[in-house]
């Protein structure tokens, strides 16, 4: 007999919530005209996509949730993304962002150099859903159904020599749409790294879109990384870049503040951020606090990349 054992953050699929009330929820989110966050939501889906037809992609169920998902309101209408301000009401802002064309770079230790359209790289990857949760530096958390695909496969495309260690990540540089990047005391452009074996790992995602539709320009649009076992500022937004390398990469928050911000970015709840605790999160959407889980709950996928590297500060 073949007996399932369920893994410690996992829920019964019963207590999931249904599919079809998921997406008749969102139906009935999208008729309504009152509220900022609502018309954020709206901004997201109005400009033409040439990849829409490819969603919704068929979910993963691999990879489950412990709470219901987020109301994508609040994953569309609260918002980490400094290029368009320092504050989370950004949706309104962000989308002066100009998505297409959107050209992506292949540099560094490859065999060959190149340069793809995301829409056509973005066809050619085997997209999927995968409902992730998302826990922020900032002590708070949600849990979106994102779409995409593995980045092992970008990272496949990409063809990487042996001799590459890390991939570094880039995002745009365009202070004409952006204002944030004005401040010249930032060091633009947002730049963000991880290790060959934890781009390769299998929860590394390439986001393209969100609840069943093409990803928002406020959630980093056309293509953001998901790391759902790192703190959300490795999660770098509107990729242009993907370069590899012998070297390890000095994140934007890292150089901006390495005392507080790591290369590692594990979540931790007995590691404390220098400034709060990290020992509970506030659920977005809701007047819930949770326990942090080690390694965002997460830690049966990834423990075993840290192995060896007690001696690194993994946790911040």
């Amino acid at each position: 007999m073949l007996i399932k054992r369920r893994r410690g953050w996992e829920i019964p699929e019963r207590e999931a919530t249904p599919e079809a009330m998921f997406w008749s929820r969102r139906k009935f989110a999208a008729t309504l005209a009152a509220g900022p966050m609502l018309l954020a939501s709206r901004f997201a889906s109005a400009e033409d996509d040439p990849t829409a037809a490819l969603y919704p992609a068929k979910r993963n169920l691999r990879y489950t949730l412990d709470r219901p998902i987020t109301d994508a309101r609040y994953v569309e209408g609260y918002n980490n993304f400094y290029e368009f301000g320092s504050h989370k009401e950004i949706a309104r802002a962000a989308q002066a962002l100009k998505v297409r064309p959107w050209q992506v770079k292949f540099d560094g230790l490859v065999e060959a150099e190149r340069v793809i359209d995301a829409d056509d790289l973005i066809r050619a990857m085997p997209l999927e859903e995968r409902l992730y949760r998302l826990r922020c530096v900032e002590a708070w958390s949600m849990a979106v159904p994102w779409t995409g695909f593995p980045m092992k496969a970008l990272v496949e495309f990409a063809k990487p020599l042996g001799s590459a260690k890390y991939v570094r990540m880039e995002t745009f540089t365009d202070a004409r749409v952006a204002p944030g990047q004005k401040q010249f005391w930032y060091p633009w452009p947002y730049v963000e790294g991880l290790t060959m074996a934890e781009a390769t790992n299998e929860l590394a995602f390439i986001v393209t879109g969100a609840y069943g539709r093409p990803l928002a320009k406020q959630n980093g649009a056309p293509l953001r990384l998901s790391t759902p076992w790192k703190y959300g500022f490795k999660h770098i937004k509107s990729i242009v870049r993907f370069t590899f390398t012998e070297e390890r990469p000095v994140g934007f928050w890292e150089k901006l503040q390495a005392s507080e911000y790591g290369f590692w970015a594990n979540v931790n709840p007995d590691v404390p951020h220098p400034r709060w605790s990290q020992k509970t999160e506030r659920v977005v959407g809701t007047d819930e606090r949770r326990p942090t889980l080690i390694y965002n709950g997460y830690g049966e996928f990834v423990a075993d990349l840290y192995k060896g590297l007690e001696n690194e500060r993994l946790f911040a």
